[in-house]
């Protein structure tokens, strides 16, 4: 597989003119490519009057990939290094680990050493997210302050409420290994190639829309 990096698209753009892009990089034609996954969707906005989308992708060919690669002389073609995550090496412990607070770090502290065969036991302060979001919602319409479970405590962490803005900033490639668990539990595939993904508390609190703290629904939609 080959790796296309920076193709710029214009926003109306569907994916069968990103493949034809995609071909004249590769020097092919387009129905040479068998498949084509997106790796990265960004916006430059950089030209108020160009505002656009910037892509890198992974690319198929139905016929011989370094032939095509060398062919293309492009800088911004090269060879694809899919990235897999695997469980680093370890050992059976002799009791059951313990993950203190459910926030994004002990979900993924958890979830590797539930993977592991470790099975952690977990300890939360607050309630489930569904719980959560009500009681929060409660305390911004004017209601009391649970000191078990508010934003900082419970199902998520600090994050479950934070409108996208924590973020790692990192480009570890493990990251990939927390979108893809994140999209195996129902979270829109975009997420694994949006520059700033992001999930939304509207979607981990079940059948339920809790779209920020300035608009939440009126008491009566949430008890």
């Amino acid at each position: 597989m080959l790796k296309i990096s920076e193709i710029p698209l214009p926003l109306d753009a569907g994916k069968e003119e990103l493949v034809r892009r995609a071909a004249l990089r590769l020097r092919v034609r387009p129905e040479e490519i068998r498949s084509l996954k997106i790796l990265k969707k960004s916006v430059d906005a950089r030209k108020k009057r160009d505002v656009h989308f910037v892509y890198s992708v992974q690319a198929e060919l139905s016929r011989g990939e370094d032939e095509v690669l060398v062919r293309s002389r492009d800088p911004k073609v090269s060879a694809a290094k899919p990235y897999r995550y695997l469980l680093p090496p370890h050992r059976e412990l002799g009791s059951r680990p313990v993950v203190v607070g459910f926030g994004p770090a002990g979900m993924f502290a958890a979830l590797i050493l539930a993977q592991a065969g470790q099975r952690p036991i977990i300890l939360e302060r607050g309630a489930d997210v569904e719980k959560r979001a009500r009681l929060v919602s409660g305390f911004w319409h004017g209601g009391a302050l649970c000191t078990e479970s508010n934003v900082q405590f419970g199902e998520g962490g600090a994050g479950t409420f934070s409108d996208g803005k924590l973020n790692t900033g990192t480009k570890d490639p493990r990251s990939h290994k927390v979108l893809e668990e994140f999209v195996q539990a129902g979270a829109p595939e975009e997420i694994l190639y949006s520059a700033k993904p992001h999930i939304g508390t509207d979607r981990p609190v079940r059948g339920k829309k809790y779209p920020g703290k300035n608009n939440f629904p009126r008491r009566g939609d949430l008890f």
